[in-house]
């Protein structure tokens, strides 16, 4: 009895690690902005995040130097912005393959 209780709680943690991958291939809009600064994420410095389905992802394929100053009064460490975003989700990072700055209509 308890090699089959064993048994069934491995299944379910290789099942639950098996869903950790999510893939975003098509063009999605989503929130980014310094994930320090605004999505209160623990860091070491000013780093891009996204936020899909309620939940901040740190950014891996683009910085966020490469979007314009940060701190800038529009930049990501003082507002949060809107992107649209392909990649995939991998454990807790957001792996980008395409990431697009949506400018704010004034």
């Amino acid at each position: 009895m308890k090699k089959l209780i064993f048994m069934l709680f491995l299944f379910i943690g290789i099942a639950a690690q098996a869903q950790s991958k999510k893939v975003i291939d098509k063009p999605t809009i989503v929130e980014a902005s310094c994930g320090e600064c605004q999505f209160g994420m623990k860091g070491k410095s000013c780093d891009l995040a996204v936020r899909i389905d309620g939940k901040s992802y740190f950014v891996d394929g683009t910085k966020i130097d490469q979007h314009g100053d940060a701190h800038a009064e529009d930049g990501f460490c003082n507002a949060i912005r809107k992107a649209s975003v392909t990649g995939e989700i991998v454990g807790n990072r957001f792996k980008a393959t395409s990431f697009t700055l949506i400018e704010d209509k004034k």
